[in-house]
């Protein structure tokens, strides 16, 4: 059994929750998770990868055990979650690190790679867009709320955070439903149930429109400093398009492009298979 600690630590004030296993001096691997979950989404692979890498996965602000503050102390944007997440790196020592990006994660990670591009030494994208043809019809309600942000608008888009939505997202494009464990998608519920954080996601669907703003430089940097790239892609997510995988290899050439026959959360049913490709992706 791979030991793995649960830890805390302070970044700007705030209490940022993490998951850390592996050795101290191996190659660092650090993992974001997306929306609506948090760091128990790499249950399944941090085993997988410990022996090899030093591992870390901090739950986001508003999101798992990190601390959740509320909207008039804490602005929810992408721009101040990576503030944390930079400051959290530098708690940690992750000065030189590859990076694992999932939904909410990839513009936080590649916000953090334009910042200090010298720090990243690869990517593992799953599922994780950086290309306006990644984004499905779905997006089509939050692109009508980014585009007028009215009481109405918002309130249409509550249906994302409804529980019937949460399980949906776990088991929609999966062969089979059953071999999703509903530990994921229920502990998920639960965080979306506290108190006020369905002002919060709202705010961060809203906020969603700055990371495709940011599309251009996301590419510049993949031209620029061409990290080596694998993404590792459920091709029937419902919200990001196997052609935002294949877009990579546009910036990146010799990108490791891998379409998965499941949906938005892969590790649910691949985590095996994503974790063999990590491997061997980054054996150097």
């Amino acid at each position: 059994m791979t030991p793995i600690a649960y830890r805390t630590t302070e970044v700007n004030g705030l209490k940022v929750f993490y998951r850390e296993a592996g050795p101290s001096d191996a190659p660092k691997l650090l993992l974001l998770h997306g929306f609506p979950s948090a760091g128990h989404m790499f249950r399944d692979l941090i085993p997988q990868l410990a022996d090899r890498f030093h591992v870390v996965a901090p739950d986001l602000p508003g999101f798992g055990q990190s601390d959740m503050p509320d909207r008039d102390s804490f602005t929810y944007t992408f721009e101040a979650i990576t503030d944390v997440i930079e400051g959290f790196t530098d708690a940690v020592g992750f000065d030189r690190y590859a990076l694992y990006v999932f939904d909410y994660g990839a513009p936080t990670g590649f916000r953090l790679a334009v910042r200090r591009p010298e720090r990243i030494t690869a990517i593992v994208t799953q599922n994780g867009n950086a290309y306006e043809e990644g984004l499905s019809d779905g997006w089509n309600p939050i692109r009508a709320y980014w585009e007028q942000p009215t009481q109405a608008n918002r309130d249409a888009i509550r249906t994302l955070l409804q529980p019937e939505t949460t399980v949906w997202q776990y088991t929609h494009g999966v062969a089979d439903p059953s071999s999703v464990s509903p530990d994921g998608y229920t502990l998920d519920n639960h965080y979306l149930a506290r108190p006020g954080a369905d002002e919060i996601q709202l705010d961060l669907f809203l906020d969603y429109a700055s990371n495709v703003q940011l599309y251009p430089a996301f590419q510049e940097y993949f031209r620029t400093h061409r990290p080596p790239l694998l993404a590792t892609w459920g091709r029937n997510d419902p919200f990001f398009l196997p052609a935002g995988a294949e877009a990579f290899k546009r910036d990146i050439p010799d990108a490791d492009v891998r379409l998965l026959d499941t949906g938005h959360f892969a590790l649910e049913t691949h985590a095996g298979e994503i974790a063999a490709a990590i491997r061997g992706f980054l054996k150097d």
